[in-house]
């Protein structure tokens, strides 16, 4: 008879899992050990518990299942929480798999022993300590569809180490079917009949339950209406289509801002209307003035949450898109106009960086994959680099560092054929420059773009606009970045200007060869 560990393994392919990252921790080795004997289900190695979380995260980006991370309890789970609460920040599905002491030990504060109810219960779906090995494959099958439902997020199940070698004859479940949400011609109509009367229309979209199809629907749901990327979704619009006006969230475009605050319908597809998005949740306070909010999301608990939507609608963007078919509104004559014109003014911003990522777009393919963390270096990312389709953006709503280089890793196991390009600060690097060695381990060819200006960069401006002339903690030292490529057997170069930079970059990517860009700004 199959072992539980064997039963949790089989029923995650059976569900649909390819791939896990993790640490190898003594406390899950019976699961470890079910792996040997399952090919289909790939695991992968990483250097510290953070990236690998990181990368699960991205994979469940990446493909609308839930991402896959299995750690050991303790310092490791604790080292992972940085991307359990990405995924919880941004509604991406992952499931967490935690060994856990022997049940005999529970409450004793036994070696690396962990409240995981206490300690992940805010930022989880569910957490589940799984203690009895004939409802393995039925926590499992729970797991994935609650990580999957409503507003996606992360669900975490401990694994007590003696369960993990009891015998279970438990069948292995089918997935059970995604929720899904109907909407109504009634409220179709009410949303054509604010959008036939307005003059100043927008539509914002974001979140993480988008399909193909629905991102195909949307440019022809609202002929004449700007489009804009909710903060890090970018990816959602082709930034070519004439109707792309922009994306919010840090670094907006002020006019941008501006013209968003003077629409009198806003419609949020998909968007839980997070902090970035909306300028500290100012952006779309309609108080005092007649605009009309309607807020479309998966889950109902997040309508009304932070604003009041004149209509709110329980349903994924391609319900919502499907049922409303083409929404004409009528807008100013310039409304679409000006906003494009604006658009195209600022993603035009000139400078260093600014430079090499419009550079940078045009010798990718449209269908690359680009990856970053979190620092002042993503800004000319989110302002100059334009997304087309099926390109994918993979950038942390949750403003964690480190984030670049595990999804980039992620990206390049998930899509092999695809160019994967990370863009990383000096600081943000080093967060998580360990899995450099996962990347190198299996010749994933990443491409790594350094901009080194020597600090937290981030840190440091809001020390000079609140504490002129008082720096303090945010310089750096760095190691040469190009000898820490070598070392991994990567090929890099150093650069300091946009001619050096582009040519070490098509160089890079065209080589198909895990690569560095050194760039030294400071």
């Amino acid at each position: 008879m199959r072992t539980a560990a064997q039963a949790i393994v089989e029923q995650l392919v059976a569900l649909g899992a390819d791939l896990a990252f993790g640490v190898p921790g003594e406390s899950y080795l019976a699961v470890l050990d079910a792996l040997v004997d399952t090919p289909e289900l790939q695991f992968i190695t990483c250097r510290q518990e953070g990236g690998a979380a990181f990368a699960a995260e991205a994979h469940g980006k990446l493909t609308g299942r839930p991402g896959i991370v299995m750690v050991t309890r303790g310092p490791g789970v604790t080292n992972a929480s940085i991307g359990i609460h990405t995924a919880q920040q941004d509604e991406t599905p992952l499931l967490v798999f935690v060994g856990q002491v022997p049940r005999h030990q529970r409450g004793r504060d036994a070696f690396q022993e962990l409240d995981l109810r206490a300690v992940f219960g805010s930022i989880c779906k569910w957490v589940h300590e799984l203690d009895d090995p004939q409802r393995a494959t039925d926590v499992v099958a729970r797991a994935w569809t609650m990580a999957i439902s409503g507003r996606p997020g992360p669900v975490l199940i401990g694994l007590p180490e003696d369960m993990l070698t009891e015998p279970c004859d438990a069948p292995v479940r089918p997935a059970a079917p995604t929720p899904h949400a109907a909407v109504g011609e009634a409220t179709a109509a009410a949303v054509r009949t604010l959008l036939a009367a307005a003059a100043r229309p927008v539509v914002i979209a974001g979140g993480s339950r988008w399909s193909d199809a629905a991102i195909d629907l949307l440019p022809a749901t609202f002929p004449g209406v700007p489009l804009l990327a909710a903060f890090r979704r970018q990816d959602l619009i082709d930034h070519r289509l004439p109707a792309f006006a922009g994306s919010l969230g840090l670094g907006a475009d002020p006019a941008l801002v501006a013209r968003v605050q003077t629409a009198d319908v806003i419609v949020a597809i998909g968007d839980r209307l997070d902090d970035s998005t909306t300028n500290g949740f100012t952006l779309l306070d309609t108080t005092g003035r007649a605009a009309a909010l309607i807020h479309v999301h998966p889950d109902p608990d997040e309508l009304g949450r932070v604003f009041t939507a004149r209509l709110a609608v329980a349903a994924e963007p391609e319900a919502f898109l499907r049922a409303l078919g083409s929404a004409a509104a009528r807008p100013a004559d310039t409304w679409l106009t000006d906003a494009r014109a604006g658009y195209e003014a600022w993603c035009g911003t000139t400078g260093l960086q600014d430079d090499i990522v419009r550079c940078l777009r045009a010798l990718l393919p449209d269908d690359a994959i680009v990856t970053n963390g979190a620092g002042n270096f993503t800004r000319p990312v989110q302002r100059a680099y334009a997304y087309r389709r099926p390109g994918r953006q993979l950038a942390p709503i949750s403003g964690a560092m480190g984030y670049g280089l595990p999804a980039a890793m992620a990206a390049k196991l998930t899509h092999p054929d695809r160019a994967v390009v990370c863009v990383a600060g000096d600081g943000d690097l080093l967060m998580t420059s360990q899995e450099l060695a996962t990347i190198a381990r299996h010749g994933l060819g990443v491409v790594v773009l350094v901009i080194d200006n020597g600090s937290y960069g981030t840190i440091r401006t809001h020390q000079e606009r609140r504490y002129p002339d008082r720096p303090f903690a945010t310089a750096l030292t760095n190691p040469d970045f190009v000898q820490l490529a070598h070392s991994y057997g990567m090929a890099a170069e150093r650069t300091t200007g946009v001619a050096d930079t582009v040519a070490a970059l098509d160089r890079a990517v065209a080589s198909g060869r895990p690569s560095l860009v050194h760039l030294v700004t400071g």
